[in-house]
């Protein structure tokens, strides 16, 4: 397992904003004692973000030209957001390698979508990611397939946005509604959503998870990524699924079953637990083949 990491990432913040440096510097503490490896990522450059959104978004964040209460324009953002999704494209690069791979950046990114940000997202990681090492994968004869699972609490309205009716494409979300951003209500083509209520309980939800990875068979994907929100945790404070720490080694052992190439972005996650949701997923990953 190579983790991709820049303390760079640390050196933005908002008061009592949820998306804190606290939630990522206290998990690269925690994962570095347990003698996991870290990687330095590389920014991306303004055509990998253009891969994903619209040069007016890319514009507007470069230049702090724009207003949202949950996504401010912070000094040096543009900075830390290029350094997240170039580590979402290392992350994915690595995983090409045969190596399992996770991109522990900030700011998130699902729900960025083509030429609007929100919900804490400048640009979508896992999407210009994806779209950056697509050429990379499948066999001469055919396009490679990806599909990427999002398992935060909240809908990835953004990447389905970004993806829909791209039929190489397969967007997979579970999430919590109702919650915001509203969004993902239903499936739309190849966008296949799971709504869920409120104290869904870990049982329930990785039942829903075995119905989601059924859909990745039958699309017959070459890579997975997964959007990792860490907010589905019963003592998220922003929100109301109940999974428990060890649901998430349960996660990583499921997504990590059918043996495909693997990468997996930090979305949410805002309790003071999350350093231990996050190895539990990442000791699961770990188990290649899931459980026997």
């Amino acid at each position: 397992m190579k983790i991709f990491f820049s303390e760079k990432c640390l050196e933005y913040s908002q008061p009592g904003h949820p998306e804190s440096p606290a939630r990522v510097s206290s998990t690269y503490r925690f994962l570095k004692e347990k003698g996991l490896e870290f990687i330095e990522p590389a920014p991306c450059g303004d055509e990998d973000i253009l891969l994903a959104h619209t040069p007016e978004l890319l514009n507007a964040v470069k230049g702090e030209s724009f207003f949202d209460m949950d996504t401010p324009a912070l000094p040096g953002i543009f900075e830390h957001a290029r350094l997240a999704a170039g580590s979402a494209i290392d992350a994915a690069r690595q995983c090409l390698k045969g190596e399992m791979t996770f991109s522990l950046m900030r700011p998130p990114g699902h729900h960025a979508t083509g030429n609007r940000l929100g919900g804490f997202c400048y640009f979508n990681n896992i999407a210009i990611a994806v779209l950056k090492i697509k050429e990379q994968i499948g066999e001469s004869d055919r396009p490679g397939k990806i599909a990427i699972i999002d398992f935060d609490c909240h809908h990835g309205n953004g990447t389905e946005d970004i993806f829909l009716n791209r039929n190489d494409f397969l967007y997979v979300s579970l999430h919590q509604s109702p919650l915001y951003p509203g969004t993902g209500l239903s499936s739309r083509g190849n966008c296949v959503n799971y709504p869920l209520p409120a104290d869904t309980s870990p049982d329930e939800y990785l039942a829903v998870l075995g119905k989601a990875l059924k859909k990745v068979a039958e699309f017959g994907a070459d890579l997975l990524a997964v959007s990792a929100g860490f907010d589905t945790y019963r003592l998220d404070p922003i929100t109301n699924i109940s999974l428990e720490k060890d649901t998430y080694k349960e996660i990583g052992e499921m997504l990590s079953k059918p043996g495909l190439p693997l990468f997996a972005v930090l979305e949410g996650g805002y309790s003071r637990d999350i350093p231990e949701c996050i190895y539990q997923f990442l000791t699961g990953l770990e188990k290649k083949g899931g459980k026997t």
